[in-house]
Formats: structure tokens, C-alpha cells, sequence
């Protein structure tokens, strides 16, 4: 097997690395939402807020990283992110007022998008064989899902001993241990002759008159509606809505006797059962039309969601949504940034695929805020669910048109 077909190379390893330190300390934002709001007494629409910023933060950074990665180089973008990020988590546990949590989720946002799925998904995608490429982002997504199997349950475990001030302190220093990997990211696969020819600028205009490239873009919108309201609000809404947990149960026989601890244990398991869901993606979209593979995940996503809110919230229905919603949970994000990569090329992947993720963070924005506006206002999430499915339905019907080909257009040049 040559070089260039082996599936993992240290590229892909290091990257993995990146995500799942990444993704660990992210996923847990939603352990925090009660310690913050209690200790405070903020409505729980403040710290939504506050996440929602970090997320749409995050989304606004992504292709702005991106292009900084793609000019300056994959390290350099990295390096800036994990200290932005860590100084962000460090300055967010002197916040005392709405504002100013909200302002340092900017900071973190921002963070999240250097060292995340824009950039490192980028140089995987670079780094890897066509005939592993969309198995090798298949992976590199799985990674940030075991990251959020672990974050959830070590900031659970870690606000029984320490105040949530130290909690965000010690996250803070352990966003800096994915600086250790850098060296493992080498030069990826070089772009091509047409490719290097095409300006940025001349790129993101053809890409924004492509029907195709917007209905991606639109599309990956439910994505982030859906995940960043079961990140920010589900530990919440499990503590709040589940029936008790029976002390006698296999769950309070392994340490899970509150629906707290549950709730954070939720989390995990989507990120467990994800780690298999975003490998299989990646496996199905070498073989199979991505666009349609898309298509089924969202139908599947529709159909789990209004199938639990519709049921009595019950330990075992949460676990069991939680498995199946966690196999679909990441399991877009290797088809999608494999579609960009399919149909617009290699050289400015990470900018494309930045502007699709804008999408996907402006519908995390929305999910996070709303969980928060509309819980204040009716005192459940049972509205903001159910606007989640709505808009997972329309995410499976905008796929199915999209022109699964690549793009052939003129040269910047011949513009």
C-alpha cells in the first residue's frame, strides 16, 4: 500500500487529537447551565444567550479561519484558536453579568473555530487518498464525538468537587494540550494546476451562484438548530422533565441516581454512539450518493425527535434517544464537507466548507437562544422541540436536488 492510500497517517491522527479535546470541553456547556443560573439568579435565556454567541461566534470565525489557514498556513490558525479559546474559558470564570459571559463567548467561539471541524477537517480532507477521503473524515468527525463523550460527565464529576469558576479555569488549560499535535500535521495533498490558478474571491463567487452550493448551505441550517439545542438545553431538560430514576435500576447501580447526572450522561452516549455513526457515514458516502445519505439522516433525525417528545420523558426513552440520536448526530458533517470537497475542489475547502458551517451555527444560534426565550416564556422546551422537527423535515427535502458532481467551470482567469 502506498503512502498516499493509507488511511492513517499522522495527519489524520494528530487532527483526530485536535477534535477531541475540542469537542470535549465544548459539549460540556450544557452541564453548566443550572450552577451558573442558580449561583446568579439569571433567567435561563441569559446563559442560552451566552452559548448561542459562542456558537454563532464560532460559525462567523469559521471561514475566516479557514481562509487564514489556507494563506498562512494550518498551524498558525490553530495556535491562534486554542489561545483564544483558552483565554476565553479562563475569562468567562471572573464573569459576575449577562453581558459580560456573553461577551467572552465571542472569545471562545472564535477559539472553537480555529481549532475545529473549518481547519482540521481541511487538512484531513487534504492530507487523505480520494478513495479515503471520506472515510478518513468520517473519523476525524468521530473524534470530536468521543471528545463530548468524555467533556459532559468530566465537567459533571469535576462541579462536585470544585466550583464551576474552576471548572472553566482548568478546561481553560486543557484547550492548550491539542497545541502538542502540531507537529503531526505535515503537508496535505497539493491542490491542482486549475485549482491554484482560481482566486479565493473568484471561488466563493461561483460557489454562491451555484444552486447546489446553496441548498448545502441551507440545508446544514437544521443541522445546527438541532445539536446546539440538545448540547446547551438537554442536561436541563432531562434534570427538569424525566421521570424519577428507580433507585433499584441498572442506572443507580452504575452511579447514575439523579436525572442531573443523567442529563450529563445523555450527552455522552450521543457522543459514544456517534463515534460509529460519523465512521459508518464515511464508509456509506465512498459507496453511496451523498446527497441522498443526507437526505435519510435528517428523515431519521425528524422521526426520532417527534417520536420522544410525543412519548412520556422516561429514563429509558432518553437513553434510547440518546442512542439513536447520537449514530445520526455527527454522521453530516463527513458527507457534507465531502460534498464540498466532491463538487468545488480541494485548494479552498476549508473557506467553502467555513461558509456551509456559518449555516449550520446561525441554526445552533437560534436553537440555543430559543431553547432559552421560549422556556422562560412557557416554563418547557416542548415548543422549541417541536420547531426542530419542523425544520429537520425541510433540511431531508432540500437535499434530494442538489447536482452531486463536480463543478465544471471556467479558470479565474477565463472570468
Amino acid at each position: 500500500m502506498t503512502a498516499s492510500a493509507r488511511l492513517f497517517t499522522p495527519v489524520l491522527i494528530g487532527g483526530s487529537l485536535i477534535l477531541l479535546i475540542n469537542f470535549a470541553m465544548r459539549a460540556s456547556f450544557g452541564v453548566f447551565q443550572i450552577p451558573i443560573g442558580e449561583e446568579f439568579g439569571w433567567p435561563r435565556a441569559e446563559f442560552s444567550l451566552a452559548i448561542a454567541i459562542q456558537n454563532l461566534a464560532w460559525g462567523i470565525g469559521q471561514p475566516i479561519f479557514g481562509a487564514l489557514a489556507e494563506r498562512w498556513g494550518d498551524r498558525w490558525s490553530i495556535i491562534l484558536g486554542a489561545m483564544l479559546y483558552s483565554l476565553g474559558l479562563i475569562l468567562s470564570a471572573y464573569a459576575t453579568t449577562p453581558a459580560t459571559m456573553q461577551m467572552l463567548e465571542v472569545m471562545v467561539g472564535f477559539g472553537i473555530a480555529g481549532t475545529g471541524f473549518g481547519v482540521i477537517l481541511a487538512v484531513v480532507g487534504r492530507a487523505a487518498s480520494d478513495e479515503n477521503r471520506s472515510l478518513a473524515l468520517g473519523i476525524a468527525t468521530a473524534a470530536g464525538s468521543a471528545g463530548q463523550v468524555f467533556g459532559a460527565p468530566l465537567a459533571e464529576i469535576l462541579l462536585a468537587y470544585y466550583t464551576w469558576q474552576s471548572v472553566f479555569i482548568i478546561f481553560g488549560v486543557m484547550v492548550l494540550a491539542c497545541l502538542v499535535f502540531l507537529p503531526m500535521l505535515g503537508g496535505g495533498r497539493p491542490a491542482t494546476r486549475t485549482e491554484l490558478d482560481d482566486s479565493m474571491g473568484t471561488v466563493l463567487r461561483r460557489a454562491f451562484r451555484d444552486p447546489s452550493y446553496l441548498m448545502i448551505f441551507i440545508g446544514f441550517f437544521s443541522c445546527g438548530y438541532q445539536l446546539g439545542f440538545i448540547t446547551a438545553h438537554f442536561p436541563a431538560m432531562i434534570t427538569e422533565m424525566c421521570g424519577p430514576i428507580s433507585p433499584l435500576g441498572t442506572l443507580a447501580s452504575i452511579g447514575i441516581t439523579s436525572t442531573s447526572a443523567l442529563g450529563a450522561a445523555a450527552i455522552s452516549l450521543i457522543g459514544l454512539a456517534n463515534i460509529v455513526g460519523s465512521i459508518y457515514a464515511g464508509w456509506l458516502g465512498k459507496r453511496f450518493t451523498k446527497k441522498y445519505l443526507l437526505a435519510g439522516i435528517y428523515t431519521m433525525r425528524t422521526i426520532a425527535a417527534a417520536a420522544f417528545i410525543l412519548m412520556p420523558i422516561t429514563p429509558t426513552s432518553v437513553i434510547v434517544f440518546s442512542l439513536i440520536m447520537g449514530a445520526l448526530w455527527l454522521a453530516t458533517v463527513p458527507l457534507t464537507s465531502g460534498l464540498v470537497a466532491h463538487i468545488y475542489g480541494l485548494r479552498y475547502m476549508g473557506t467553502l466548507y467555513g461558509f456551509v458551517f456559518l449555516s449550520h451555527q446561525i441554526g445552533s444560534f437560534l436553537g440555543v437562544w430559543l431553547g432559552g426565550a421560549l422556556y422562560d416564556a412557557y416554563g418547557d422546551y416542548t415548543l422549541v422541540w417541536w420547531v426542530g422537527v419542523g425544520v429537520g423535515a425541510i433540511s431531508a427535502l432540500i437535499h434530494l436536488p442538489i447536482r452531486e458532481a463536480p463543478a465544471r467551470l471556467p479558470t479565474a482567469a477565463a472570468v
